[in-house]
């Protein structure tokens, strides 16, 4: 990976959040913009990183398929050494990206090196394979963790999470109607992707003043 990071928020704010993005979409789509703007007006630096297969795709004309998450952990491992940060460290990142920086959080966390974990739309399964779980490891995960989730997430909706055996380390912000960019249906729901982008930031700033004191 080049070690390329966008950022947003101030340079001096007390915590750090490191965010990769999910699998199929850049660090600068959209959905990752809105998020972190949302994240910066509520007083965080984030900085922004992709993966080698995603940055590939800039300069190529072929796309390659994103790899097997676990695959990925070094290279979250390299950007979290990149970024250097000095004070409190949030890692976590959008769907995939979410669920790679989970992979790692413990044994960072463990070192003090981060404070917690924030997914944005957690992958708890494929759409339409709600048998394929990925939570073996959020079962005894020690890192705080916020997970930020559409109750109409095709990766888990809020009755699928429901039946889950999930760490007591772990909290859920459930965003009403929230699809897996955490985007309502305002004729559904009433609430705008800007109202639950501010709750997210809200909650998040709620939950890492409780981690970092």
């Amino acid at each position: 990976m080049g070690e390329k990071f966008l950022f947003d928020g101030p340079d001096d704010a007390p915590v750090t959040i490191l965010l990769a993005h999910g699998a199929g979409a850049p660090m600068d789509s959209a959905s990752m913009t809105a998020t972190a703007k949302a994240l910066a007006d509520a007083g965080f630096r984030i900085a922004r990183f992709e993966f080698a297969y995603m940055a590939a795709r800039r300069t190529s004309e072929g796309r390659k398929p994103p790899p097997r998450a676990e695959t990925l952990k070094p290279e979250y491992e390299a950007a979290i050494a990149a970024l250097g940060a000095t004070g409190p460290l949030v890692i976590g990142g959008k769907s995939m990206g979410g669920r790679v920086a989970s992979m790692i959080a413990d044994d960072l966390h463990s070192s003090g090196k981060i404070a917690g974990l924030l997914c944005l739309g957690y992958p708890f399964h494929p759409p339409a394979k709600p048998e394929q779980l990925r939570t073996k490891h959020l079962v005894d995960l020690k890192t705080p963790t916020l997970i930020c989730q559409g109750t109409r997430d095709d990766f888990g909706t809020r009755e699928d999470v429901a039946g889950y055996t999930l760490s007591d380390a772990i909290e859920i912000l459930w965003l009403e109607d929230g699809d897996h960019d955490l985007k309502p249906r305002k004729s559904v729901s009433g609430f705008s992707a800007a109202d639950h982008l501010k709750a997210m930031a809200e909650r998040v700033a709620v939950w890492t003043g409780r981690l970092v004191r």
